[in-house]
């Protein structure tokens, strides 16, 4: 199930109440721009996680699932999955990755990097038309701390939008403390979630279901060829959280 928000169009020629004006050379009429906060209703989506046992994964189920929305978690074994959503509760269900795939709208991959290629390739044909959100973050890590890592194809993301030519790949929600997440005495998450993708009903959609978690906006951030140095900022927000003994996130200003 997806919504397009589409462009609104004007009144026909000769009403004086019209969404496109002709300037005086003649040209033709220009559409009026679309309201990036206009975004569709999302609520009836089934969002799956892959990696939901995990506790990005985790935290990221029990937020949807607390709004209202229909959550699958996915696992390599089903019965770590059931046993993970019967912890969880909120009407959340558990599955292995290929069912949670397949019964699933939308689906959110959260996976460990080293296993992020591999678990993908096992998937196409579950996740093929489906909006996929990739949430993870190529990171290394020495004694100086966390440091980010450079896939072959440029990001996370890209390496998603490689092994699946026939999902509509994006990726959102790296920056998310998954401490927050499961803490279930908070009742808002703090922050924007950047947003990248390459088609806009795919990106607004993604926007509309962070909009769905009480305090989390989703900000349009750019093309999947941007994804590199936003899931490469989450090492910076390592060393943050670590000086700082804190669970930061991000927010954009004057948007």
């Amino acid at each position: 199930m997806s919504q397009e928000a589409g462009l609104a169009f004007p009144s026909r020629a000769g009403s004086n109440v019209g969404a496109m004006t002709t300037n005086d050379s003649g040209s033709a009429p220009k559409p009026v721009a679309k309201d990036p906060w206009d975004l569709p209703d999302v609520s009836g989506l089934t969002v799956g996680v892959l990696g939901g046992t995990g506790p990005q994964g985790r935290g990221l189920a029990y937020r949807f699932a607390r709004a209202g929305q229909k959550v699958i978690i996915g696992s390599r074994a089903a019965e770590r999955a059931q046993a993970a959503a019967g912890e969880l509760g909120l009407g959340v269900e558990g599955a292995d990755n290929a069912d949670c795939a397949r019964r699933s709208d939308v689906v959110i991959v959260a996976v460990p990097w080293d296993g992020h290629a591999k678990t993908l390739e096992s998937l196409r044909e579950e996740l093929a038309g489906k909006l996929v959100i990739d949430c993870v973050n190529p990171l290394g890590f020495d004694k100086q701390g966390a440091y980010a890592l450079k896939p072959e194809e440029g990001s996370a993301a890209e390496q998603a939008a490689a092994l699946l030519p026939d999902s509509r790949v994006t990726a959102a929600f790296h920056h998310l403390s998954a401490v927050l997440l499961q803490d279930e005495a908070i009742e808002e998450i703090d922050t924007d979630v950047l947003v990248l993708g390459e088609v806009r009903a795919d990106t607004d959609l993604v926007q509309a279901l962070a909009g769905r978690i009480p305090g989390m906006r989703g900000i349009f951030a750019g093309r999947l060829r941007n994804a590199h140095q936003v899931e490469s900022l989450v090492a910076n927000l390592i060393s943050v959280n670590r000086r700082y003994k804190a669970h930061a996130g991000l927010r954009t200003t004057d948007v």
